[in-house]
């Protein structure tokens, strides 16, 4: 009986540990090739392309949880993704996405697409793309709602299986964040509203569960997408404070009111 206690601890432990961005960039990879994971990105890319479509600048940054893009939509012609680790044949830039070898103001846009779900740190994340993140600049958040059936399934999920181990962050406290940071709530949005299932016949189904959510835009989609922009602190300048002179007193001359009374007096002797 000990020993199983041990075990359930164990694995509840295991379960709530996030996995090494190394390992999580190889095994979202090879979900999104799923026929759950296609989907799930098919609702997303068709969700943000009317709001990257109005993005425009000179540099793009995405941080994400795979080598998939996102950014396609965008007419931003410099695109960047980091990758955590070197490999062979690819030409994707090495960086952590907490410390990101960028100048402060250098980015026009920030996509983060599901790294916000699993970083052990999401304040200095967002810290970090609010850094590089250009005055009046866009930030795109897309994250996992517990508010939904991939949230309900998460719950109920006892192995640490992609991307059910993800820690589904609300919306609304991610919102808190980013005011806290300074930034203005443009809008927030839900999509792909189908069942969390690998079957083919609820995967077939998606579409039409898509149709319904969108119409009646109901806050329950698996995935929830906000857009952010980082205001711009006004610049008081400092006036410096000179001396009250004193009001100068205005007087007539003696003389010039003593020639001024005999015209007086002339007019009124021709009158």
């Amino acid at each position: 009986m000990i020993q199983l206690l041990e075990n359930l601890r164990t694995r509840w432990r295991n379960r709530r540990d996030l996995p090494t961005p190394e390992a999580l960039f190889e095994d979202m990879a090879a979900w999104w090739e799923s026929p759950l994971g296609k989907a799930l990105l098919a609702n997303e890319t068709e969700l943000l392309e009317p709001t990257l479509a109005r993005i425009f600048g000179y540099h793009f940054l995405q941080l994400g949880v795979s080598e998939h893009s996102m950014m396609d939509a965008s007419p931003i012609g410099h695109k960047l993704l980091f990758v955590p680790q070197y490999a062979a044949k690819k030409t994707l830039p090495v960086a952590n996405n907490e410390a990101l070898p960028l100048q402060s103001d250098s980015v026009d846009a920030v996509l983060i697409h599901h790294a916000l779900d699993y970083t052990p740190d999401s304040h200095r994340l967002l810290r970090e793309s609010a850094r590089v993140l250009m005055p009046g600049g866009k930030l795109v958040i897309i994250g996992f709602n517990p508010m939904s059936s991939w949230g309900m399934r998460k719950l109920f999920r006892w192995r640490n299986a992609r991307p059910w181990d993800a820690r589904y962050i609300a919306s609304s406290r991610v919102q808190d964040w980013l005011k806290l940071l300074d930034f203005s709530i443009d809008k927030v949005e839900h999509c792909a509203y189908l069942l969390p299932l690998k079957h083919t016949r609820f995967v077939n189904a998606a579409p039409r569960l898509e149709a319904v959510g969108t119409r009646f835009r109901a806050p329950i989609g698996a995935v929830y997408v906000i857009v952010a922009c980082k205001q711009v602190m006004p610049i008081t300048p400092i006036l410096p404070r000179w001396p009250k002179l004193p009001r100068p007193v205005l007087v007539r001359p003696v003389a010039e009111s003593a020639r001024e009374r005999p015209q007086a007096a002339k007019v009124k002797l021709d009158s």
